[in-house]
Order: structure tokens, then sequence, then C-alpha cells
């Protein structure tokens, strides 16, 4: 009796060191920078910089705003992409203030560019109008379906925005129509879409979903349910599909449970030359 007891409190004791632990990870951000070079142009004479942020879920985010300005503060960018999953319940809404000025506050010079994702959508019609129009009035312009074109160091810059691939709401036609010839930049959140994408030109591709599996321990089992990319072991990081490159970030935040085993919150900087 008194041998499994002990056993019993040595296993709860375990166990509780381990989940300790995974939720210590869940504030080990990450900075990933990737360099991706588009032609023959040194990178030091004509290239510009991305802060690539995805899935927040500001239900369970372990980085203050005060936080993420440290990490980013030292950064030159020319924008920020943020590839949605923002948050899950309407009373979230006023917790990515905060984060939205410090992404302000970190200057970007052209600009802070968003699209939604699956679980941005299980808000309601109005509230989620009303996340659409915070991120608006925080300085974000918001694309669904949709596409902007910058000019940086002389070349064009066209931003495509698509919407979320996993709850069906994705029309690449619509955000291709009438686009402009230059370097086409994809910002999506399910990066299954690369699988219809084959008739449509695009240079880069960000995107997140899969949070890195979050919990990748042994293997994400879990994410097979979320698209063929997962049984490609496609799951985080850069990869490519008909031979056209594309990013999978693991996220910012987590979702359902606030730890993480095997993965890690992410903060990207993408330097691209054109």
């Amino acid at each position: 009796m008194n041998v499994l007891f002990f056993c019993l409190i040595a296993a709860i004791l375990l166990f509780s060191l381990l989940l300790f632990r995974a939720y210590q990870n869940t504030k080990d951000v990450v900075i990933n920078t990737i360099t991706m070079f588009h032609s023959k142009i040194e990178l030091n004479q004509n290239h510009f910089t991305i802060l690539h942020l995805s899935d927040i879920h500001l239900e369970n985010i372990s980085i203050t705003p005060e936080e993420l300005y440290e990490k980013i503060s030292n950064q030159k960018i020319d924008f920020i992409a943020l590839t949605g999953d923002f948050l899950d319940r309407k009373r979230s809404i006023p917790k990515i203030v905060p984060y939205l000025k410090v992404l302000k506050k970190a200057n970007p010079t052209y600009g802070i560019f968003a699209v939604f994702g699956n679980h941005d959508y299980f808000l309601r019609t109005a509230n989620f109008q009303r996340l659409q129009q915070t991120l608006e009035e925080n300085g974000c312009h918001t694309l669904r379906n949709e596409h902007l074109s910058l000019e940086i160091n002389g070349e064009l810059v066209n931003i495509i925005g698509i919407d979320d691939y996993s709850t069906n709401r994705s029309d690449i036609q619509k955000a291709y129509k009438e686009l402009p010839k230059g370097y086409n930049l994809i910002i999506t959140h399910d990066p299954n879409i690369v699988l219809d994408l084959e008739d449509y030109h695009y240079d880069y591709l960000l995107s997140g979903h899969f949070h890195g599996g979050q919990i990748h321990w042994p293997k994400p089992y879990h994410l097979l349910k979320m698209g063929k990319l997962v049984r490609k072991n496609m799951v985080k990081g850069l990869h490519y599909h008909d031979g056209k490159p594309f990013y999978i970030s693991e996220g910012l935040g987590q979702t359902g449970v606030n730890i993480r085993v095997g993965s890690r919150p992410e903060i990207t900087i993408h330097d691209i030359s054109v």
C-alpha cells in the first residue's frame, strides 16, 4: 500500500514538473531569420524586411506587449505581416490593442497587413466586424481576398491577402484580379492553400495555422485532420511546392491549453531580395 502510494505521488510530481516545463516553453520565444533570394541582385543592394507574426491567440499567450516590443525594437522593418488567428472570443478583442500599439511603435516603413484565420471566424458577424474595425483603427490593413501594391526600392511588391482556406473562405481568383506585374507575396492563414495555387504565380507565401504541432511529441499526429501538408511532414518552417517557397510560422500564442512540447512561440524576420 505504501509503495503504491509513493509511486502515485512520484507520478503526480513528475507529471506536474512536465506540465510546468511545457508551460515555461510558451515563454521561450524564438526569433527566426529567413533570407530569401529572388533574383541575382545582391541582398544589400535591393531588399526588404518583413516581420511576420501568426496565431497570436490572445486567450493563451505568454508574451506581454512590452516583451514583444523588446524583442522587435532593434529590427529595421519594412512592413509587418499578421497571418491570422488573433483570438476566439469577443471579450478578447480589447486585449489586442496593446499588441497593435507595440507593432506601430516598431515603425514599419510601409505599414501592417493582416489576414484572418479560422479561429477569428468563431466570432459572430457583429463581433468579427468589431475585430476587423479594431485592427484597422490601430494601423492594420486587413485583406480578405484582395491585394495591395507597394513600391519598395523601385520594385513593385504585391501583397496578396487570401482569406482562410480551412473554412472555405479563400477566393484566389478574386485576390489576383487585376494584379499588376511585380513581386507577389501571399499572406494567408492555412498553408494548405499552396496545393490549389498551381495556376497562380507567387514568389513567396507566409502562413501559420499548425503551431508547429504545439505538442509535437513524438509526432503531431493530432494535426492529421488539418490537411495534406501534415501528411507530407510540412508543419513548420520553410518548404517548397511546385518549386515555389512558402513559410509556416509556429505562431506566437497557443490554442486549447497554454503549453508547448517540441515547439516554441515564433517571431519571424524575412529578409527578401527583389
